[in-house]
C-alpha cells in the first residue's frame, strides 16, 4: 500500500514508517513536503491513502486537504488535527474520510486505514447493491439540512439567513418554533419568530431537528421513526465528550435510516440488514464517513477496529433505546463495560 504523508516532519514520518515494519506491516510510507511533490493519480506510485498535516505553514492543513480531495477523490485521505485545533468535525469529515491526531502515530494509522478499507468493502458489495437497485426510487438527499450546514460553518453568516434557510419548509419551521418554546430552552419566556428560535436553540440541536424532520418526513411509520431516532440522538451525544459528542449524535439520529427503504422492494434483512442499506443511502448521499461507518456497524460494533468511539456510541444508544442489551463482549474489549449501568440511567432519562 502507498501512503503520503503531506507536510509536516519528515523525522517524525520515518518513525512511523520504521514501527510500520515492525507491526509486519507492508505499507510503503514516504513523505511529501507539500501537495507539488503528491504523485498523480494516474502514476505509477499514485498514493492509496493521503494522509495530511495540520500545519499550513508545513506543507499541510485545510486548503491543502481539498485540494488534494479534489486531485485524488478515489483515494482514502486522512487529516491530522491538533487536539485542540478548534475545528468543527463535521468540517474537517468533508473533505476527509478520518481525523487523526498530529503527531501521527502507527497503530492510530493502522485502524483508520483498516477501518475505511472495511466500510468500502461493505459498501461495495454486490449483494448490497443488487438489493438497493430493486428499491427503484431512494429517499432524496436532506437538502435543507446540507444547506444549514454549510450556512453554520460559514462564520459571516446571520441568524436571520439561517431563518431563511429554516423557513423554506413550513413544517420543519413549526417544529422550531415549538422546540424552542419547549420548557427546556424557553426559561419561560415565549417567542414566536424563527431568528430568535434558531439563536435559542443552538446550531448543534437546530442542525439535528433539521434533519430529523426532513430525513423522517414521509410513510405511515413516519413519526415513531423521528422521535425514536431523536432518542437515539441525544443518547449517543451525550455518550462522548467534546466535538465527538455532535458527531455520535448525527450518526445516532441516521442509525435506522434503512427502515426507510420500502419493505416491497424484497430485500432480505437477514441478507442484508437495514444498518447496511442505511450506510449505502448515507454514501449517496455524501455524509461524512465516521457517521456512514456508525450507521453501518452499529448493530455489528465489534467489526470496527479502535477504541470506542462514535460506532460504539451509537451501538449502546440505539440498543438501549430500543430495549436491547448492548454486546457486552465489545463493550468488554474496549473499556466501557462499568459505565453500562450509567448509561442505562441516561437512556431512562432520555425516554
Amino acid at each position: 500500500m502507498q501512503i503520503v504523508v503531506v507536510g509536516g516532519d519528515s523525522a517524525q514520518v520515518a518513525q512511523v514508517a520504521r514501527e510500520l515494519s515492525d507491526y509486519g506491516m507492508e505499507w510503503r510510507l514516504r513523505h511529501a513536503p507539500g501537495p507539488a511533490d503528491v504523485p498523480a493519480p494516474d502514476a505509477p506510485d499514485a498514493p492509496e491513502v493521503l494522509v495530511v498535516s495540520a500545519r499550513e505553514s508545513e506543507g499541510g492543513g485545510l486548503p491543502v486537504l481539498a485540494a488534494l480531495a479534489r486531485r485524488h477523490s478515489g483515494t482514502v485521505r486522512i487529516q491530522l488535527m491538533a487536539p485542540d485545533s478548534g475545528h468543527d468535525l463535521l468540517d474537517v469529515l468533508t473533505n476527509s474520510h478520518r481525523m487523526l491526531n498530529e503527531p501521527l502515530e502507527a497503530m492510530a494509522l493502522i485502524e483508520a486505514v483498516e477501518s475505511v478499507a472495511e466500510l468500502r468493502e461493505l459498501l461495495e458489495d454486490p449483494a448490497l447493491k443488487q438489493a438497493i437497485e430493486r428499491v427503484g426510487t431512494l429517499p432524496a438527499a436532506p437538502r435543507q439540512y446540507l444547506a444549514l450546514t454549510a450556512l453554520l460553518r460559514d462564520p459571516d453568516s446571520t441568524a436571520a439567513q439561517i431563518a431563511e434557510v429554516v423557513g423554506q419548509d413550513p413544517t420543519v419551521a413549526a417544529r422550531v418554533l415549538r422546540l424552542s418554546n419547549s420548557a427546556y430552552y424557553s426559561g419561560g419566556r415565549e417567542i414566536s419568530d424563527l431568528r430568535t428560535a434558531v439563536t435559542r436553540l443552538g446550531h448543534n440541536a437546530l442542525r439535528q431537528l433539521v434533519l430529523a424532520s426532513e430525513v423522517f418526513s414521509v410513510g405511515p411509520e413516519a413519526d415513531e421513526l423521528r422521535e425514536r431516532a431523536l432518542r437515539i440522538s441525544q443518547l449517543a451525544g451525550r455518550l462522548l465528550a467534546g466535538p465527538s459528542a455532535d458527531l455520535a449524535a448525527t450518526a445516532g439520529l441516521l442509525a435506522e435510516v434503512g427502515l426507510l427503504l420500502p419493505r416491497s422492494a424484497g430485500i432480505d434483512p437477514a441478507v442484508t440488514p437495514y444498518s447496511s442499506t442505511g450506510a449505502y443511502l448515507l454514501g449517496l448521499w455524501g455524509l461524512p464517513g465516521p457517521i456512514v461507518e456508525a450507521v453501518a456497524f452499529h448493530d455489528r460494533p465489534a467489526r470496527v477496529r479502535g477504541s470506542f468511539w462514535v460506532t460504539g456510541a451509537v451501538h449502546v444508544a440505539a440498543a438501549l433505546v430500543n430495549g436491547r442489551e448492548p454486546d457486552e463482549a465489545y463493550l468488554r474489549s474496549v473499556g466501557q463495560y462499568d459505565r453500562l449501568p450509567r448509561w442505562r440511567e441516561m437512556a431512562a432519562a432520555v425516554a
